[in-house]
């Protein structure tokens, strides 16, 4: 079920404390987990991720001057989209306005309230499920109509061109495109979506730990994935991305150690996608997703050890969750922190999730919190009526 409800009342309830005047436009927009396929969006391979329940909501209203207020704080932000960047929040909002410019979209002012029930920094895409949702509801102050693909593009142009956040397209789509009981399948190497069956209920554990796509960790391995690249063409591989090399190929690289780790963690993940497309094709509602399962425990042992970017509490919490009888979980998002995801049978995954928190409490002195979601929908306009 759909929370966009009340996180919309709260940002309308937000506008109407911060701002004088009333909203014009409002949307929400979900977070999203990865089921497979992690740091291959900006390697051109196929990544299968979900939307979940918990949304931002964006509520806006035309201004003199652009201001914008958070729940987080409750401060109100006076920024100039035609400025520099300042590392605060609202680049994002400010990087949004820019690349509605582009499209026509032209703006002398706005307020803008938001509200979240997506953690930032827990690799949940807070920053997509933002932006996405920004560009839905200032884009309706101008009365633009714009596709949920466009959305999805002005939202990775206002992250990746504006903020300068080096990354894939996957968590901006998922953001806009995402159906209940659908993952997205989408080949970023074709520019092709696909939207397939998934009725499973996912666990979220959040572990606490959590990182800045604006850090350098990220944008490092995309660095790294690059540099990997052009090495492979100058050997001779007949390559445009990394995502194109088969497994059988990698033992050809010649490469650094940490470049064919980079390199080999891409090219497994793209296989077991594909592996998780079939499976999800074929599957019936009612069966079991252990083998679904168990390509996402293979995902994260790929992420710690090849792509070196989990983090201990997830690789504690992936190994207690499959001993607890899960069929599978990995740290989902960019790394180094954040969510871990599980999928287990549902007559024993509420047993699981209190013993993890449990085991997690005594290891680290501190209870996760877990919540489940099943596969949601994508952006959307709200009312501005009373809430």
């Amino acid at each position: 079920m759909s929370q966009s409800p009340s996180v919309t009342r709260t940002a309308l309830a937000l506008f109407g404390r911060a701002f004088r005047g009333r909203p014009r436009a409002a949307a929400s927009a979900p977070g999203r987990v990865n089921l497979i396929g992690e740091h291959v969006d900006y390697n051109g391979g196929p990544v299968l991720p979900v939307a979940v329940a918990r949304r931002t909501a964006v509520v806006a209203g035309q201004g003199r001057g652009f201001e914008a207020v958070s729940e987080r704080d409750g401060v109100v932000d006076r920024f100039d989209p035609a400025g520099p960047m300042r590392g605060a929040w609202t680049d994002y909002l400010a990087g949004v306005v820019r690349a509605l410019g582009r499209r026509g979209v032209l703006l002398s002012g706005a307020s803008i309230a938001v509200a979240s029930q997506v953690t930032p920094g827990a690799g949940l895409s807070s920053s997509a499920a933002l932006t996405v949702a920004a560009a839905r509801a200032i884009a309706g102050l101008d009365g633009m109509r714009l596709t949920d693909a466009e959305i999805a593009e002005v939202a990775w142009e206002a992250e990746h061109d504006e903020v300068g956040v080096k990354c894939g397209r996957m968590d901006q789509t998922i953001s806009a495109l995402a159906a209940p009981a659908k993952a997205l399948l989408f080949d970023t190497g074709k520019n092709e979506i696909r939207h397939l069956p998934f009725r499973g209920k996912l666990w979220l554990i959040d572990t606490g730990v959590r990182h800045r796509l604006t850090d350098g960790g990220y944008n490092q391995r995309r660095a790294e994935c690059e540099e990997a690249l052009q090495a492979l063409q100058l050997q001779g591989f007949r390559i445009g991305r990394l995502a194109e090399l088969t497994v059988a190929e990698v033992a050809r690289c010649q490469l650094a150690p940490h470049l064919l780790r980079r390199v080999r963690h891409v090219v497994t993940e793209t296989a077991r996608v594909g592996t998780a497309t079939e499976f999800l094709l074929a599957h019936r509602p009612s069966g079991p997703l252990a083998p679904l399962g168990k390509l996402m425990t293979e995902a994260h042992h790929s992420l710690r050890d090849d792509y070196q970017a989990s983090c201990e509490e997830a690789d504690v919490l992936v190994e207690a969750a499959t001993k607890l009888g899960a069929w599978g979980a990995r740290l989902t998002g960019a790394g180094w922190g954040g969510t871990v995801v599980m999928l287990a049978d549902d007559a024993v995954a509420p047993r699981i999730a209190v013993e993890l928190q449990q085991q997690f409490a005594r290891i680290y002195g501190r209870v996760p919190e877990v919540w489940s979601s099943k596969a949601s929908a994508g952006v959307k306009r709200e009312g501005v009526g009373e809430g």
